[in-house]
């Protein structure tokens, strides 16, 4: 009895606002009377076609990461891939609580992605890769605590209310 959750970052309008700042800065800097002329550019090799597509790949590598959250009797395990070569583990023994809960990613964690909280609550760390308002709350005995949106949020608390009850976790909250 396992759940196992994939998710990423799905920032489709950063290529727009790119697309957006890119294009007429290259016009303007390749139309402009005394800036560079077409000769010039071709001396400069790949400078300007890497300034310009780098911003574009750069977007790309981040939309193909991928968290994979796993849940299972024994504990929870996660893998921020490419960022995390392993995968994290922990037992239900290191974890106090474990529940749902709503949150606001921008007014507690100031946006999206792997973020710790505002001000200076270092110990609070949270994996927010959607913009849904519910995710998985674990607090550490350590004090520590970590934070994982989900898409499947209720898929995720009927897993963790079976997992109390077939193996009396007194975590799951």
């Amino acid at each position: 009895m396992e759940f196992e959750e994939k998710q990423g970052l799905k920032i489709w309008w950063l290529y727009l606002v790119t697309g957006v700042t890119i294009f007429p800065t290259l016009a303007i800097l390749i139309f402009q009377k005394d800036g560079p002329g077409l000769a010039e550019l071709k001396r400069m090799y790949f400078a300007p076609v890497l300034a310009v597509f780098l911003p574009f790949l750069i977007i790309f590598l981040i939309q193909q990461s991928k968290l994979t959250l796993k849940i299972n009797a024994d504990g929870l395990s996660y893998r921020y891939f490419p960022f995390h070569f392993k995968p994290s583990y922990f037992s239900w023994m290191s974890i106090e609580k474990a529940y749902i809960r709503k949150y606001d990613a921008f007014s507690e964690y100031g946006g999206y992605g792997v973020k710790t909280r505002l001000w200076f609550k270092l110990k609070d760390k949270a994996f927010i890769l959607n913009d849904k308002n519910r995710g998985l709350q674990l607090e550490f005995k350590n004090g520590k605590k970590l934070l994982f949106s989900s898409n499947k949020i209720e898929e995720l608390e009927m897993f963790l209310l079976n997992l109390k009850t077939r193996y009396n976790i007194q975590a799951i909250q």
